[in-house]
């Protein structure tokens, strides 16, 4: 799976400047007016056509830490057809899915790609988020990035468990070229990025838990199944699955196969555009594989339901679903690049094997041709993941079930509760 170059498409700068996590940590360390200044004015950009896909939630309902054990956590099954809902516990999934059924999961794993450094000119501090080799660099998520020039050196901070310990300095981070969306191009001095993550790096948590990662983070937050190092923020539907879980779905007659998608710093991003025919999400790196794209196949031909364990995987299948060669038509967007995707000939199953870059972008509207079902978290009002949840649904079903999920204590968010809609 070669992903060193991603797509030359344009980009445009949307004034995006720091990652969301820093602010948080300013939050935290008594920046509240600062907070709220940045709040209000995020609010005031906020196009009005998400208006529709907003939605209030007090503090209390957002999931600081995962459920223990993680299939103790709530679900909400929701069916799309009728708008019929039932409460239950995760680990009963496997009694609202049937045999023949194929369970889709993403196999990324998500990196300690969080570095904490400073600006060696001024001293000030500026947050690393570390997305994808490109070549003999790096491209990375700058926040603060106001001021930064090619050129420029960033002087890492060690983990206090890891970091300076050993007498080795930290390599500097030479800044390249920006690259759009507040992303930089960099190159370490001295030492591969993926040693300096497992020395300085960090679980980039999402931004909204208001805390830094903690020892027992590296399991919370990461898949049973993950495998493939490349992602900055873990595919969280499947947080709630273990073995206990699994084994019950192959009682069931329940198959599993599995997608690669790498979320990338475009989750962190907002929702920008003023209409959404303009919305884009940034590339990231995905693959399907030929052994998935058969299984997808026969589970069809048999009559079972292909079911995505979250919105990645959505994402990677209807990438699938629209590449050359594959059965049908498809509103996903990909990328203007020809190159971006990749695939082998169309199948029976109306998807293609392939990997590469994808910006499937999934509003409202789009005709899904790869999922039958979805297992997806509660998502954040106003976001893309939200949009592509309501476009499988229908908004005011999915806004329904998350005032019900809300008023019955549910809760939100990554590390919360999970749906199951059918």
């Amino acid at each position: 799976m070669n992903h060193d170059a991603m797509p030359d498409r344009p980009v445009q700068d949307d004034g995006y400047d720091g990652i969301p996590a820093l602010g948080h940590r300013a939050r935290a360390d008594g920046g509240n007016r600062a907070a709220a200044v940045d709040a209000a004015a995020g609010a005031a950009a906020t196009p009005d056509w998400l208006a529709d896909f907003d939605y209030d939630l007090p503090d209390a309902s957002i999931a600081r830490h995962p459920a223990q054990p993680r299939d103790t956590s709530r679900l909400l099954v929701l069916d799309r057809a009728s708008g019929a809902r039932t409460q239950a516990s995760f680990r009963h999934l496997p009694r609202f899915l049937r045999a023949g059924d194929l369970l889709v999961v993403n196999e990324t794993r998500v990196l300690r790609a969080r570095v904490f450094t400073h600006l060696a000119r001024t001293g000030r501090p500026v947050e690393v988020l570390f997305s994808h080799p490109d070549g003999d660099a790096w491209v990375a998520l700058l926040g603060p990035g106001r001021r930064l020039r090619s050129g420029d050196r960033l002087l890492p901070q060690g983990r206090s468990e890891c970091g300076e310990r050993d007498g080795d300095p930290l390599p500097d981070l030479v800044l390249d070229c920006p690259v759009g969306n507040g992303l930089w191009r960099l190159r370490p001095e001295g030492c591969a990025v993926e040693a300096l993550m497992e020395r300085a790096g960090h679980l980039p948590l999402p931004p909204y838990l208001r805390r830094m990662d903690r020892p027992e983070d590296d399991d919370w937050y990461q898949t049973v199944y993950a495998r493939t190092d490349g992602a900055v923020a873990a595919p969280t539907a499947g947080l709630h699955f273990t073995e206990a879980v699994f084994a019950a779905l192959a009682a069931a007659g329940v198959g599993v196969a599995s997608v690669l998608l790498h979320v990338g710093p475009g989750t962190f991003l907002p929702v920008r555009a003023a209409r959404s025919a303009e919305h884009r999400v940034l590339p990231e790196r995905y693959e399907v594989t030929e052994e998935t794209v058969a299984a997808i196949a026969a589970t069809r031909s048999g009559g079972g339901r292909v079911v995505a364990v979250g919105t990645t995987t959505v994402r990677a299948l209807e990438t699938a679903s629209a590449l050359p060669g594959t059965v049908g038509t498809t509103t996903v967007r990909a990328p203007e690049t020809e190159a971006a995707l990749t695939g082998a000939v169309g199948t029976s199953s109306g998807l293609t094997a392939g990997s590469g870059w994808t910006d499937c972008t999934i509003l409202p509207g789009h005709r899904f041709r790869a999922v039958d079902a979805m297992i997806t978290n509660f998502h954040l009002p106003r976001s893309s993941l939200l949009l592509l949840v309501a476009a499988f649904a229908g908004r005011e079903r999915v806004l329904s079930a998350y005032a019900e999920a809300r008023d019955a204590g549910f809760r939100f968010y990554s590390f919360g509760d999970a749906m199951l809609i059918v």
